[in-house]
């Protein structure tokens, strides 16, 4: 072969070499994720699950895939920085507690107002935050919380909260009532005994608390906000422990922080929850 042949078939290996580089490159997520080992549950499809049933703010309608909603909103903003088009977002329903228990899990990631703590990472993963949340006393008019003022009025209540969630630590720590709470498997159970008149109030996360008190709770309204307790209520993505999307789902969420997309998003869906008396 002659050695003019011979550079110009050199030339055509590395034209196509860096073609290829190229294209692995600029590679989305979606490429990324047809390889088996890319950590996705389906190769090629972004699944995301978020509660048995999904309430307004955070999804309307109960149909995660509309995008419409606080965290519908959210989770296909992450996906689109993952190289997803929508139509490849799959949605599954896990309950609270089994999405956050050791073992394998459904899904790629799991949205639905998890606050971060240490003893949960010791089952799964966290992304970093995508909202900081604080809790409110929610509770009917005419009732034994009706007219409380402050941290002091609430300690002789009965008050509910979800079993192992950031409200019933709150509860627990900040208000320290002097009547055992009492704890529900899920918030739809806490309002249930709410309406039945089990208890004097409950504790809620406040963008729920308000529309829960404007939509769905008659006769209901925020007796206050309140104060942190001994955890920041800050909430993060859900993924199976040692994820090998943990870091890239941070890494998405932190450049949604960064750009402003997830103000505008918090803005949107969660604005309407300012204002209420802080409890002291």
């Amino acid at each position: 072969m002659s050695r003019l042949r011979l550079l110009t078939l050199a030339a055509g290996i590395t034209a196509a070499a860096l073609a290829l580089a190229g294209c692995a490159s600029g590679a989305t997520g979606t490429d990324a994720s047809s390889d088996p080992d890319a950590g996705y549950v389906t190769p090629g499809k972004l699944t995301i699950a978020t509660g048995d049933i999904a309430y307004y703010p955070y999804v309307i309608d109960d149909d995660p895939s509309s995008g419409e909603g606080f965290e519908s909103a959210v989770a296909y903003a992450i996906a689109e920085e993952l190289g997803f088009a929508p139509e490849d977002v799959e949605w599954v329903r896990t309950s609270f507690e089994a999405a956050i228990a050791p073992g394998p899990k459904s899904f790629d990631f799991n949205i639905q107002q998890y606050t971060i703590t240490d003893e949960r990472k010791q089952a799964v993963d966290f992304s970093s935050p995508y909202y900081s949340a604080s809790q409110a006393i929610v509770a009917v008019e005419g009732g034994a919380a009706d007219g409380v003022d402050s941290i002091e009025g609430l300690k002789d209540l009965l008050i509910g909260a979800m079993a192992g969630s950031t409200s019933a630590q709150t509860l627990q720590e900040v208000v320290e009532p002097t009547t055992a709470p009492q704890l529900f498997g899920s918030n739809e159970d806490v309002v249930a005994a709410l309406n039945a008149g089990q208890i004097d109030a409950f504790v809620i996360d406040l963008p729920t608390a308000y529309l829960a008190t404007a939509m769905y709770i008659e006769d209901s309204f925020i007796v206050g906000e309140l104060p942190a307790g001994g955890i920041p209520d800050e909430w993060g993505v859900v993924l199976p422990k040692d994820s090998a999307l943990t870091e890239s789902v941070s890494a998405a969420l932190d450049k949604l922080r960064e750009d402003g997309t997830l103000a505008e998003i918090t803005d949107e869906w969660l604005g309407a929850g300012q204002g209420v008396t802080l409890l002291k």
